[in-house]
């Protein structure tokens, strides 16, 4: 049996692959307890854990400057730095979302639907957990905060992999989350973490069905598909983020800069960050150097088509930051300070382009024209679509969700930020009178 992770390959050990078996199986017994849990006694839970955070933010921080020097000494990139980076003000920031999914509706034992069958039989659609998640996923530290948070108040179980540049952090964050578990009266099992078997422990994850009950990959395009591709237990597809903004022939530019440079420049290493910029061939000549000089100027380099380098390389902006685009750049999310630029002739051209290169995470339109945005938001194919507002907002702490699994770029079960009700699948109950069928 042999999987990647996106960075190489791992023939899985008979051994290792009994232990995280062995994980799951006391992950998903613990989950059962948890299942009777009422609201109350969860939210107590989770208040606690953040409460104990907080108290223990100075040794995650710690835990997290470690894993911060030894990424850098590596080379990691700038983007992936900043998803890294887990210092006191963000662990501050992961317990009040914590908190804040302790204040959410309860989605376990809702009722979806219901009738009474003309022999009195009362049927009723019900939420249900999941049972045990599995999440893999890279430098992102307040993911381990974000996906426990959601796992215990939806009722389900997880187990993580949280990828070797932030072991540290993780162990740190893990060791007060299962402490809280136990001190509140939960098995710890609730919570486990296969990062002690390193890559192993995600091949095994992999091979995991009929023990763990879904598997969510959450990083860089190459660890998702290699998930995709490889993986036997059912996956939750969340997706690279090639994010697109069209600039209609009906934009307002004052409105339109500001959105750009900050679904550009305000986190560059996140999967909701912009990174191509369509603007419609009518206002191109007037709008596109205002929009290359302000992103210029914040240090983005301009990857741009034929058409778009010829504006820009026309009016006063610093070419320093200009090059010819590739086709390759049309399919790549940068996760830098890099942004394609392209300049098409129609809005159903800029549709057509959108969705041939689109990863089906986040798309925005700029436009005054109201029948623009109606054929945009019903024609681009992904899961989120903005109307003169900018790509950051889709997460789920910004939707409201107090956290998010991540953003699903799927069709099936889930699409978009992933929050509670997303966790829960259904059950069909029946309540009888003694009724057979004739």
């Amino acid at each position: 049996m042999v999987a990647s992770d996106g960075k190489g390959t791992a023939v899985l050990d008979p051994e290792v692959f009994r232990q995280v078996c062995s994980m799951a199986d006391a992950a998903a017994r613990s989950q059962g307890v948890l299942a009777l849990a009422n609201t109350e006694q969860k939210n107590t839970l989770l208040n606690a854990i953040a409460d104990e955070l907080e108290a223990g933010s100075a040794t995650v921080a710690e835990a997290n400057r470690f894993d911060m020097n030894k990424a850098k000494q590596e080379g990691m990139s700038a983007g992936k730095l900043d998803r890294l980076l887990f210092d006191e003000a963000r662990i501050k920031a992961a317990a009040d979302g914590v908190r804040h999914v302790a204040t959410l509706p309860d989605p376990i034992g809702q009722i979806v639907r219901g009738s009474t069958l003309p022999n009195g039989l009362r049927l009723n659609e019900v939420r249900v957990p999941m049972g045990v998640f599995g999440m893999i996923y890279e430098a992102r530290p307040n993911v381990t905060v974000d996906v426990a948070s959601l796992c215990l108040k939806s009722g389900n179980a997880i187990v993580l992999r949280g990828g070797h540049e932030a072991q540290r952090t993780n162990e740190a964050t893990l060791s007060i989350i299962r402490k809280t578990l136990q001190e509140q009266g939960f098995d710890a099992s609730l919570v486990a973490s296969v990062d002690e078997f390193g890559r192993m422990g995600a091949t095994a994850m992999m091979e995991a069905r009929g023990h763990i009950d879904v598997l969510v990959p959450r990083g860089g395009a190459a660890l998702i598909q290699a998930v995709v591709r490889n993986s036997k237990v059912p996956v939750i597809e969340t997706g690279a983020g090639n994010v697109h903004i069209y600039v209609d022939k009906a934009a307002d530019f004052a409105k339109a800069i500001p959105i750009i440079l900050n679904a550009k420049t305000q986190r560059v290493g996140v999967c909701n960050a912009a990174e191509k910029l369509i603007v419609h061939r009518d206002v191109a000549k007037d709008f596109l150097p205002l929009a290359a000089k302000a992103l210029t100027t914040a240090g983005v380099e301009l990857r741009a088509d034929d058409e778009a380098y010829d504006i820009i390389d026309g009016s006063d902006v610093n070419g320093v930051n200009l090059v010819h685009a590739t086709p390759e750049d049309w399919d790549t999310e940068y996760l830098a300070l890099k942004m394609g630029v392209k300049v098409v002739g129609s809005l159903d051209k800029a549709i057509e382009h959108i969705n041939a290169h689109s990863t089906g995470h986040t798309e925005c339109i700029i436009s005054e024209d109201y029948s623009a945005i109606e054929r945009f938001t019903k024609r681009i194919d992904s899961a989120v679509v903005m109307a003169n507002a900018s790509s950051r907002f889709t997460d789920g702490g910004m939707f409201g969700f107090g956290a998010e699994l991540g953003i699903s770029t799927q069709k099936l079960h889930a699409r978009g930020p992933m929050g509670l009700t997303e966790m829960t699948t259904t059950k069909w109950i029946g309540y009888g009178t003694g009724q057979v069928r004739a």
